[in-house]
Formats: C-alpha cells, structure tokens, sequence
C-alpha cells in the first residue's frame, strides 16, 4: 500500500511538473508571437461572453414553469 502511494505521489508531481512547463512555454511562446497572444486574448474573451450566455439561458429555463 505504501509503494502505492508512493507511485501516486511520483505520477502526481510528474504531472504537475509537465503542467507548469507546458504553461511557461507557451508563456514564451505569447511573448516572442505577439499574434498568439492576440489569437489566445480573443479565445478567452469569446469564452467568457460563451459562459455568460449559456448561465443567462440557464437562468431564463430554471425560472420558467
């Protein structure tokens, strides 16, 4: 039980290690390409109005008999 946890433990800081790398390449990566960061800007921006339409229509059905 103990080396699975252990195991557990490896793959859980193996993980969060290759996610805090893949963030600060593409940190790099919006940096040195100003259109990606424009491009990646926008996905959130539109992501953002996404999200607040579907809450809104959520809002719109739960209310309704």
């Amino acid at each position: 039980m103990k080396l699975l946890r252990i195991f557990a433990a490896v793959f859980m800081f193996a993980g969060i290690l290759t996610g805090c790398l893949a963030l600060l390449l593409l940190v790099i990566l919006m940096v040195r390409f100003p259109p990606l960061l424009i491009a990646i800007l926008l996905a959130c921006w539109m992501f953002c109005r996404l999200l607040k339409l579907i809450s809104a229509a959520k809002a719109t059905t739960a209310s309704s008999p």
